[in-house]
């Protein structure tokens, strides 16, 4: 089953890719490689999910938000190789970031929905490296900010 087959069975809609919001690129390729720059989690009505984890945020909060980040990774991911993503091979690494609480210890239970919708869209291709890594603050005051590197064929 192709990519683009399995969003549609997970009945998920990719947005429009997001533009940047400073002076960076949103994606790029070099090689095989696409570098996608850290996605926020702006939910389908175009809101971020803003907040601390731990504090005004439970984890199923920032599971949602890592979420949320996962489907606009995908979407830039699908711009960067013209609307095709079944021309992505594989997702080698994200790297989650988690705005939360000192006491706060579960940043990878947080990006886990990140890494299995990726697993879930590209197969054995979707399973990748990962960081997930607690910060005090993140753009915006965001809950959680992830960024991706895919290969390409």
């Amino acid at each position: 089953m192709s990519s683009s087959e399995r969003l549609k069975k997970l009945n998920i809609n990719l947005p429009a890719a997001p533009d940047p919001v400073g002076a960076y690129v949103a994606f790029k390729k070099t090689g095989k490689l696409i570098f996608i720059s850290g996605q926020l989690p702006i939910d389908e009505k175009g809101k971020p999910i803003k907040g601390k984890i731990g504090k005004e945020l439970s984890l199923e909060d920032g599971q949602k938000a890592a979420k949320f980040c996962a489907i606009n990774i995908l979407a830039q991911a699908k711009k960067a190789v013209d609307g095709d993503l079944d021309k992505i091979k594989k997702c080698i690494k994200i790297t989650g970031f988690v705005n939360s609480t000192d006491d706060f210890i579960d940043q990878p239970k947080v990006i886990n929905p990140a890494s299995e919708l990726l697993s879930s869209v590209f197969g054995d291709g979707g399973k990748h490296a990962r960081a997930a890594v607690s910060t005090n603050s993140l753009p915006l005051g965001v809950a959680v900010e992830i960024d991706a590197i895919f290969e390409i064929f």
